[in-house]
């Protein structure tokens, strides 16, 4: 048996470009709307009208919310989790025997069976009560072991392992390295085939449930070898095997009581049947089990949302100033106003991806990805407009504030836990890249040889004239459309409602050139499109803010049509979509007219310490130690702080 090794893989960029490109899904097997807004067509067929769940999924979903609602406020104490950082067992036994663990599994397996609609729901509800037990639920059940197995798994593997998911065992997914991160092609731990087992060596950073769980989900590589393909692969790991060591559980700004730990794994046996997949498939398994389950992170964002519009509604009534209640000054209405129509365009966007998930007649991805980028960086906005409107209060902690004889809201902890949604399942930056990458995948196909300098001049020469096929019947559909038409969207314009009509038709001109600049940027950059990353953050943040448009306006005709708060959704919809357009109209303009030349210039100062006199009169209290620790395999020097729950 080979022995493992500590030396950290040597990948260029453009190998960590490939090993990222290969783990994409390639094809579009089905049609998906976010796909077709970024190429200048706007299909609102696709999502109007609003897609409908099933009475009995709504019967049984609705039946389970009941229950987890009354669990939360009987038997759960948020301030005691934030107070002690912990979630008590007696809680997390009661979320099992709930059958919470089990609210994505089928019901074969002992699980609820709920559809994503509700699963995001039960998210949102918890998550209101204490983030970490929304993110303890959702990294079990979005990235942890069922949903790999649901796609991937052997029927063997499913009927070993998803019934213990569904009722006693907590699972965590095990990706991140202390020097890898958005990054895999660099992935340091090893799986070691062994007669009918590999042998697993390597460190774990950020897992998620790790310090809990009592199943793992671990992306390790398998060297290549004659007649084996190796790569990355995904292996389920029962959490108790010999060699596994829990070494540490980390400590946040916020999720206090979230259990994530550092997992060191030496000579770790694993059997070749709990090998998801293939070997080399694990990225793929990843970013395809991460399709439907970054839908989880908005949908506890809707649920801070809402919450900061009760707590703003309630303090902004009852506070005075100069004579008036404080939501009456209009500098701090507008602050209202923008948590309200924000909550109300997040839900449409995630009710409307969730649904399109369920039905599985759209794919999604780029939806979902939307979603995830669009709900975490608004969540921590609303969070951060609800501290501001309370002022002192805002910053002071609940446990403060209560001993003062004031209610306790802990509004400062919302921001701090939402804080970690920017960055988890896929930072900002990454977001814009990975859904970037979607967005110009059609031009890619068409003209990626063009840019590509590995190919010869006869690639690029078929290339260019599939290319000119492509571009004379495209371009021309991106000079004109329904979105200059006055009466286009009629129906979005009924008798004494807001009109919403003409977002729509802002929509789909903004669609097009939306198409038209990224046409352009192509042409300009060609093979340097990829380092342009201010410019494609604009692109996918104005892609975000027309989804969100549209959902939010199908969303308000859905109610208007069924009757619930119909007048009122409309009103939400136009105000949202007024505040999302001036934040569209000034991303087309920074499209051109920005810093990012003069920016790359002064980081590349920083870097080179030009700079370093700006630095002078401060102290840097951050203590000693190694930017990165040091992960080389071996056996752990530290005690095992692994705290299964019974």
């Amino acid at each position: 048996m080979a022995a493992p090794t500590s030396q950290q893989p040597s990948v260029s960029e453009r190998e960590a470009r490939q090993v990222a490109e290969a783990a994409r899904e390639q094809g579009w097997r089905k049609p998906s709307f976010a796909k077709e807004l970024f190429l200048g067509r706007f299909r609102l067929d696709l999502i109007h009208p609003h897609p409908q769940p099933a009475d009995e999924d709504v019967r049984r979903g609705e039946e389970f919310l009941a229950k987890l609602r009354n669990f939360c406020e009987t038997r759960i104490d948020p301030a005691r989790i934030e107070r002690e950082a912990q979630i008590p067992d007696e809680v997390i036994n009661g979320l099992k025997e709930l059958g919470a663990l089990g609210m994505k599994i089928d019901i074969k397996y002992g699980g609820l069976g709920l559809t994503q609609v509700y699963y995001n729901k039960a998210l949102a509800l918890v998550g209101t009560v204490n983030p970490a037990i929304g993110a303890l639920l959702s990294a079990h059940q979005s990235i942890g072991v069922p949903q790999p197995l649901k796609i991937f798994g052997t029927q063997e593997q499913k009927d070993k392992f998803l019934p213990r998911c569904a009722s006693t065992d907590i699972t965590a997914f095990l990706l991140t390295e202390p020097d890898v991160g958005s990054d895999p092609a660099r992935l340091a731990t090893t799986a070691v085939p062994d007669g009918d087992s590999y042998i697993l060596d390597g460190v774990k950073l950020w897992t998620t449930n790790g310090v809990v769980a009592d199943l793992l989900v671990v992306m390790a590589r398998v060297p290549k070898a004659e007649g084996r393909k190796g790569g990355i692969t995904a292996f389920v790991v029962e959490a108790d095997s010999e060699g596994i060591t829990v070494e540490n559980r980390n400590a946040f700004m916020g999720l206090r009581g979230l259990e994530n730990g550092v997992t060191r794994f030496h000579r770790v046996r694993v059997p070749a049947a709990n090998r998801i997949g293939p070997e080399g498939a694990g990225l793929k398994i990843a970013l395809t089990t991460l399709n439907t389950g970054r839908l989880s992170l908005p949908a506890m964002c809707v649920g801070a949302g809402k919450w900061c519009l009760k707590i703003a509604r309630e303090w902004s009534g009852a506070r005075e100033q100069w004579g008036k209640p404080v939501a009456f000054h209009e500098a701090v209405g507008e602050k209202i106003s923008f948590i309200a129509a924000t909550t109300f365009a997040l839900e449409a966007v995630v009710d409307l991806s969730s649904q399109m998930a369920d039905e599985d007649r759209n794919d999604i991805r780029i939806e979902a990805a939307l979603a995830k980028l669009f709900g975490s960086e608004m969540g921590c906005l609303m969070a951060d407009e609800l501290v501001q409107i309370r002022g002192g209060r805002g910053f002071e902690t609940a446990e403060s504030l209560a001993a003062r004889g004031e209610r306790a809201v802990p509004a400062e902890q919302l921001l701090r836990d939402l804080r970690i949604n920017r960055i988890f399942e896929g930072s900002t930056e990454i977001m814009h890249l990975l859904i970037a990458r979607e967005a110009v995948d059609a031009h890619l196909s068409v003209a990626g040889d063009l840019i590509d300098p590995d190919k010869s001049l006869s690639d690029k020469a078929k290339a260019g004239a599939k290319a000119g096929g492509f571009y004379a019947r495209w371009l021309p559909k991106l000079v004109a459309g329904p979105g200059q038409l006055p009466n286009s969207y009629s129906e979005f314009h009924p008798a004494g409602h807001a009109d919403l009509s003409g977002h729509l038709r802002y929509a789909e001109r903004s669609a097009r050139k939306l198409a038209r600049s990224t046409f352009y940027a192509m042409s300009r950059w060609q093979g340097k499109m990829e380092t342009k990353q201010g410019f494609l953050g604009r692109i996918v943040d104005i892609g975000a803010e027309l989804f969100a448009m549209s959902a939010a306006c199908v969303r308000a005709e859905h109610l208007r049509g069924s009757g619930e708060h119909g007048r009122e959704a409309y009103q939400l919809a136009d105000a949202f979509c007024s505040q999302s357009r001036v934040r569209v109209d000034e991303l087309f303009g920074r499209l051109w007219h920005n810093t990012d030349e003069m920016d790359r210039k002064v980081t590349k100062g920083v870097l080179g310490g030009s700079y370093t006199w700006l630095e002078e009169g401060v102290i840097d209290p951050s203590g000693d130690g190694a930017w990165i620790a040091d992960a080389t395999p071996g056996p752990s020097k530290r005690k095992n702080v692994r705290r299964p729950i019974r």
